[in-house]
């Protein structure tokens, strides 16, 4: 190594074998390492911290080079010389010991130039350099399927493949029998037709999966809270930046890699990443690694955020995986797709005996050509003519497949899904899982928690008891009680206070916590800045939902003197209390006479809507490192209150006339409970609450057989744990119910999961609730719940409405063609026609029937259950009288519509083809509604239904009047076609009669 006289053009050089032979020793090669580190340092007047990366590279690669005039011009700009590889395989490795190398959690927070306390700088040009240096915290995804792709499936069905060689055979026989002018009508009319089905399937293809990809993006788009200019702030976890600080609790996912800055009691589940189950503590000392995807099981921390997206395993494991699951079948369309087979095969029988009747009566001369003569006759019969004949009839074979296999009914299912999960974006539900838009028709019970869902969750402190007495200003409160009190609420938090230069306080934390502060900010006076700097944290006990509890160890930095704090559920808390302090500052003890006047207190402010929570301490030993649980002073009792949502009671209502039990299971105390209940409606005046409302511990500590005899008559549940919750799902699905959960907490993951339909909460559920849901319900609404149940239940109802309007097409087009081809040897509708109709009903009719909205009469109706078959007897009325009518007239067209019309049988088909048509579009009409008779309620309402309508229309009088080589068609007067629309019209009083007819809905 040659080290210089000072100037920055110098450049000071590792040499590996080169230079003098004593370098070579490794001793004296560190040495001169570092030498040049501090010469490089005081040149630049930088930080040593600011080079440890550099140092590292040093150590690990012999063969370094430090250029000084390039560090000099590049002395203003942020992180120059920072090693992101490193960085990143730091906290993917574990490596305790480079960490080591790098100068430790601390060092490395300087080096990012960021700060345990206040963060990094809220500055656009900061975010942005972050992002430059160190990459974004995306993922890269696989790319999409293109619209070509979707083109090359629909080119796989065999019975598209099949049409299209007979159609290029009939465009070769033709072309040669009438030449490249007349000839290629017939084979082209069919390609050209064939290509129009396809690109439209294909384009509608296309868009859903965009869309689904689209509300997949969405869904992974979680907040994340962050620490930044010393506030606490939501961002989006793609915004996510090296050294950025963030905020973990307990559900949280790592939305980063990083390291453990502080924090308490941090465990966190990594199955996600190495398979193993068991929880890992995280701590500063020996594991401060937190990997991006983990999951936090219990505690809360801080952590400073090392490498984003691409830059760690999590990232490289996610980009290869597909974001969409565009795969995914829901039961639903596993049960479509029997019925598709089962009708396909019909139809394949069909398409085989009108097959050989055509070959039969062709070989036999049974029928004829244009001008009336024999098509077949021996040996005179020119072998081109029998090619072409043959192809003309296996092509119409083929397309009675085509029309008689429904698939439309997979697309009518997408299309349904797809619009319905985008509908319900804007109702304020995020659907993760295809199946739970139709799972939720089918729901017979909610199990529903209260805070939050039923309740606004605006939680605010309205009443404070020292001791037995209501206080109301702090004046009232003595001196030492009020320092107490002050450490307890503003210590025993996983809360935050950040105040600005001007203004109100910013309180972060939950709804809980966020009241208690604000209420210890306003009335008890706490300077938060202070608290933090006279007091330190040794040790705490973070609250879960088994011990409803929260603790504290605390010592006060002046004085030595250490102090327990325990916060929590009013009862549970009191239990742990000896004594109490009076409003003049004097401990008394807790006797019996006194535990019981308390209990009353406690129940009276839960009648009122309260919530109870209750403050204890105890002065514990110096020397102590655990939380006292017995022998504590009462400090006193809060009660806060979260009123009922605007319209909780009327969907409480709605779900009762749908036949769906609702069940509220809360961790409250059961006069709570009652309280809320009887405000939402769900206890009723009259009820027995010895039985409607239980304790989660009664329940729990119940037999199977007497659990599963009373569970369909609870209503609520108090007290309750997630194990109960998730012993209750399993016992009222063990009955036969359809079950949805809401659940915001980590440990509602076994119940959501468990339940068929899991809804995780928004606002205040945690990430792992959120991946154990199948819908995220955005506002925590209760209202919301209830919409969900209506959108499944018209995600149903429309599908049946298309399988309805489909199945009635299938079976007119299959008995026409069928008894037409056996009595006169040809079929009255096309290939071309087909092809057309069977555009009509999968694409449009689908497009058009699947955007139904939900109606409230949808929530009048008992849910269908697990069992209800899909076609029901009310659909099957339907369509067999519709059907039976199309046959009926179609068939009096073919063998009479001449004579009735005194037309030729060119404008005879026509006749046939455009009523065949019109039915279809008349019979949208009545399968908008299975049941009602007024057939256009809410029609107006629907306008992509009306315009589909008029497309329709549109482009029939186009296929008829102007295409009429292509479609094989003639010009029709108005007199024919005001006859094809008043037959078709017929159906409308045809449906009405038939509705009046009573048929069981089985």
């Amino acid at each position: 190594m040659a080290v210089h006289t000072p100037r920055y053009s110098d450049t000071i050089m590792f040499l590996n074998n080169d230079g003098d032979s004593s370098l070579r020793k490794p001793h004296k090669r560190l040495q001169l390492v570092f030498r040049a580190i501090y010469f490089v340092a005081f040149l630049t007047k930088k930080r040593i911290s600011r080079n440890t990366l550099v140092l590292s590279q040093l150590l690990s690669n012999p063969s370094y080079v430090i250029d000084i005039e390039s560090i000099n011009d590049h002395e203003k700009e942020p992180f120059h010389g920072i090693n992101k590889e490193a960085l990143a395989k730091l906290v993917r490795e574990k490596d305790i010991n480079s960490l080591l190398q790098f100068g430790g959690v601390r060092q490395v927070v300087e080096i990012l130039e960021s700060d345990q306390k206040e963060g990094i700088r809220l500055h656009e040009n900061e975010l942005k350099q972050r992002k430059e240096t160190f990459g974004s915290n995306i993922y890269e995804k696989p790319p999409a399927k293109s619209f070509l792709s979707f083109i090359i499936e629909a080119f796989k069905d065999t019975t598209i493949i099949i049409l299209l060689v007979c159609a290029v055979l009939s465009l070769g026989f033709g072309i040669k029998q009438h030449g490249p002018k007349e000839g290629w009508y017939d084979g082209g009319s069919i390609i050209v037709a064939v290509f129009l089905v396809l690109a439209v399937s294909s384009i509608s293809n296309f868009k859903q999966s965009r869309q689904f990809l689209k509300l997949s993006d969405e869904s992974k788009d979680i907040k994340v809270e962050v620490v930044r200019d010393g506030r606490r702030q939501e961002v989006s976890i793609f915004d996510i930046v090296v050294g950025d600080v963030v905020c973990l609790k307990i559900g949280d996912q790592t939305p980063a890699d990083g390291l453990f800055l502080d924090g308490h009691s941090l465990q966190v589940d990594e199955s996600s990443m190495t398979g193993e189950s068991d929880h890992v503590q995280i701590n500063e000392t020996q594991n401060p690694f937190l990997a991006c995807g983990t999951k936090v099981m219990d505690g809360y921390g801080h952590m400073l955020v090392t490498s984003v997206g691409m830059n760690n395993a999590w990232g490289q494991m996610m980009s290869t995986i597909l974001t969409n699951d565009k795969n995914e079948q829901t039961p639903l369309q596993h049960r479509l797709n029997k019925l598709t087979k089962y009708i396909g095969n019909v139809g394949l029988l069909v398409a085989f005996l009108v097959l050989v009747t055509l070959m039969i009566r062709y070989f036999t001369g049974h029928t004829e050509n244009d001008i009336g003569q024999k098509e077949f006759i021996g040996s005179k019969t020119k072998a081109d003519d029998i090619m072409n004949s043959l192809v003309r009839i296996i092509a119409a074979a083929v397309t009675i497949i085509v029309v008689a296999i429904p698939e439309g009914l997979p697309l009518a299912v997408t299309l349904t899904l797809a619009y319905s999960m985008r509908r319900m974006m804007l109702d304020h539900a995020m659907v993760r899982k295809l199946s739970a838009c139709e799972t939720m028709g089918s729901a017979t019970t909610i199990c529903t928690d209260k805070t939050g869902t039923l309740t606004l969750n605006q939680m605010q402190v309205t009443e404070f008891l020292l001791g037995t007495d209501m206080i109301m200003t702090t004046s009232q409160i003595a001196p030492e009680v009020l320092e107490l009190l002050q450490e307890a609420a503003g210590l025993n938090t996983t809360g935050d206070v950040y105040t600005p230069p001007s203004g109100p306080p910013e309180i972060c934390g939950g709804p809980t916590e966020k009241a208690i502060l604000s209420w210890s900010t306003t009335t008890l006076e706490v300077n938060f800045n202070e608290l933090k700097r006279e007091y330190r944290i040794l040790h705490v006990a973070v609250f879960n939902s088994q011990k409803k509890r929260s603790g504290v160890l605390v010592t006060k930095n002046s004085t030595g003197k250490v102090h327990t704090h325990w916060k929590g559920a009013a009862e549970m808390i009191l239990a742990m209390c000896s004594t109490y302090y009076v409003k003049g500052g004097i401990v008394a003890p807790i006797d019996h006479e006194g535990r019981k006047e308390f209990d009353l207190k406690i129940k009276y402010m839960a009648s009122k809507s309260l919530r109870c929570i209750a403050f204890a301490y105890k002065e514990s030993n110096a020397e102590s490192q655990i939380l006292e649980e017995t022998g504590l002073t009462l400090l006193g009792l809060v009660g806060l209150k979260d009123p009922c949502r605007p319209g909780v009671k009327e969907a409480v209502e709605s779900c009762r006339a749908a036949g769906v039990s609702i069940k509220m299971i809360t961790g409250d105390n059961i006069f709570t409970a009652k309280s809320i209940a009887f405000e939402c409606g769900i206890l009723q005046p009259g009820e027995d609450l010895n039985i409607a409302v239980i304790e989660g511990p009664t329940f729990r500590n119940y037999s199977k057989e007497e659990r599963m005899e009373i569970v369909e008559k609870i209503r609520v549940m108090a007290r309750s744990s997630p194990f109960d919750k998730l012993l209750m799902v399993e016992c009222l699905k063990q009955k036969g119910h359809v079950v949805a959960v809401t659940g915001d907490g980590t440990n509602d993951a076994p119940a959501l999961k468990a339940a068929d339909i899991g809804l995780s909460m928004g606002i205040q559920g945690t990430e792992v609730a959120k991946e154990s849901s199948d819908i995220v319900i955005l506002d925590d609404n209760f209202n919301t719940v209830v919409t969900v149940l209506k959108w499944g239940r018209c995600v149903y109802n429309n599908i049946q409405k298309f399988i309805q309007f489909q199945l009635t097409v299938n079976v007119a087009a299959l008995v026409i063609n069928f008894v037409a081809a056996a009595s006169s040897g040809e079929v009255p509708l096309t290939a071309v026609q087909l092809l057309w109709v069977n555009l009509i009903m999968d694409t449009l009719g689908a497009l058009a029937l699947a955007t139904e909205r939900p109606s409230s009469d949808l929530m009048n109706k008992k849910p269908v259950g697990r069992t209800e078959t899909l076609i029901t007897g009310v659909m099957w009325r339907n369509l067999l009288a519709q059907a039976l009518y199309q046959v009926t007239v179609l068939l009096i067209l073919q063998f009479k519509g001449s004579a009735i019309f005194h037309v030729n049988k060119k404008v005879k088909d026509t006749l046939i083809f455009n009523t065949f048509v019109l039915c279809q579009v008349f019979n949208e009409f009545n399968a908008r509604n299975l049941e009602k008779k007024n057939i256009f309620h809410g029609i107006l309402k629907n306008r992509l239904f009306v315009g589909i309508v008029g497309m329709t229309i549109l482009l029939q009088v186009i296929m008829v009047e102007f295409l009429r080589r292509f479609a094989d068609t003639e010009r029709l007067n108005w007199m024919q076609w005001a006859a094809c629309i008043g037959i078709s019209s017929l159906s409308w009083p045809i449906g009405w009669i038939i509705k009046c007819i009573p048929v069981s809905n089985k």
